[in-house]
């Protein structure tokens, strides 16, 4: 995770700057401010509020929940209830699960809606490991500077994954790899959902899916991290032991 030093260093943005990056007016800032979904930013010079990046992803977190439907109670519930300390890439991959309960993320969006979206300027060879992650894809038919369709769930933490030092099959095959294991993981959970529901009528069923949305995603986020906590501390070991 990134110190407190480096998110320290980081805070940059001015209140009207954040607002902007997000899509969301000041106001809105400084609502969820109030509420205590935003913490609270570094004061810079003239004691002036600095905000950085998790605070940007906590405001695309928070408009992802509003997407599914969430009441604002329920996602300060949701928000109260993540592990202290996420960074950034914490909060956006959060953001990329809680997305995946969509029934649909894909976008056609033109050139500069990428780079609009994607919250920064891309190169051809960033567009292209987007393309080979499989978050990006051109669409057929359009012109060279035209038409991309994009996973607009997972697009943050791909932009995100441009900057780790990983070649793009390491990364697809990372996807690929976790993919498969959310899939038996998901076919074990909506087993296990249907016998609970069997005698329940439809209405109840949406209504517990709905609910239980949320506590699968902080389920799989926590138990995945802690797995892999301890496979990379195993890891750490077992190299320094040879």
């Amino acid at each position: 995770m990134t110190s407190k030093a480096d998110e320290a260093a980081e805070q940059t943005l001015t209140v009207d700057e954040l607002a902007a990056r997000a899509g969301v007016t000041v106001r809105t800032v400084r609502f969820y401010s109030g509420r205590g979904l935003l913490p609270p930013p570094a004061i810079g010079p003239r004691r002036v509020g600095l905000y950085g990046p998790g605070h940007l992803a906590r405001l695309a977190l928070i408009e992802e929940l509003q997407r599914q439907g969430m009441t604002l109670a329920a996602i300060e519930r949701y928000l109260g209830q993540l592990p202290p300390g996420l960074d950034a890439r914490d909060l956006a991959i959060h953001r990329a699960v809680v997305a995946s309960w969509a029934p649909d993320t894909v976008e056609t969006v033109t050139a500069e809606e990428l780079r609009a979206r994607a919250g920064r300027q891309l190169s051809e060879a960033d567009v292209e490991r987007l393309v080979a992650m499989d978050i990006v894809e051109k669409a057929p038919g359009e012109a060279a500077d035209g038409g991309y369709r994009v996973d607009c769930g997972l697009l943050p933490l791909g932009v995100r994954l441009l900057d780790v030092p990983l070649s793009p099959e390491v990364i697809l095959a990372a996807r690929t790899a976790l993919i498969e294991h959310s899939r038996a993981a998901a076919h074990d959970l909506s087993r296990l959902l249907r016998e609970a529901v069997a005698e329940r009528d439809a209405r109840d069923v949406r209504s517990l899916t709905a609910d239980m949305h949320p506590l699968v995603v902080q389920a799989l986020l926590t138990t995945f991290q802690r797995s892999l906590r301890a496979e990379l501390r195993e890891w750490l070991v077992q190299e320094t032991d040879g």
